[in-house]
């Protein structure tokens, strides 16, 4: 082989390697796991302040919602175990005790998950209106969304 060659070799490795660096390294930084209470209880302290999103149900009875100060505290549970959530915000208009929702942020060295984002989850059974459906289905199927009972 040339010298030449070499060069544009080596040169080319040099960039290649830039390039996995910097392409993982952003990967890193926006990798987002997910993962349930138990699973978060299991990780203990190896898990605080890495970026998460943690998914369950929300407590009955355990929404703290003051208005002013737009604190939002609530518990997620997966029917194992059971995380303490603050959020410093609107929650969303889907978010209510007894349903589903993922929970976006880091868990502090208490204990308490600081959330960041809320994401509620609506019913499996929403889709797009059919062809030919009348008003009064769409209000009957509205109305039975309504009143679906969480963990149906």
């Amino acid at each position: 082989m040339k010298p030449r060659h070499v060069k544009f070799v080596l040169g080319g490795l040099v960039v290649a390697g830039a390039l996995g660096y910097l392409i993982f390294g952003g990967l890193q930084e926006t990798l987002v796991y997910f993962v349930t209470p138990t699973e978060l209880k299991e990780q203990g302290t190896s898990a605080v302040g890495k970026a998460l999103r943690v998914g369950g149900m929300v407590e009955s009875g355990s929404i703290q919602w003051d208005p002013r100060t737009l604190e939002l505290a609530f518990r997620l549970s997966d029917g194992v175990a059971m995380v303490p959530v603050r959020h410093r915000g609107v929650p969303p208009d889907l978010f209510a005790e007894g349903r589903g929702a993922v929970v976006e942020g880091t868990i502090t060295a208490e204990g308490v998950f600081q959330a960041s984002q809320i994401l509620a989850k609506h019913s499996e059974e929403y889709r797009p209106p059919r062809e030919g459906e009348g008003k009064a289905a769409l209000r009957e199927r509205f109305r039975s969304l309504l009143q679906e009972k969480p963990g149906s």
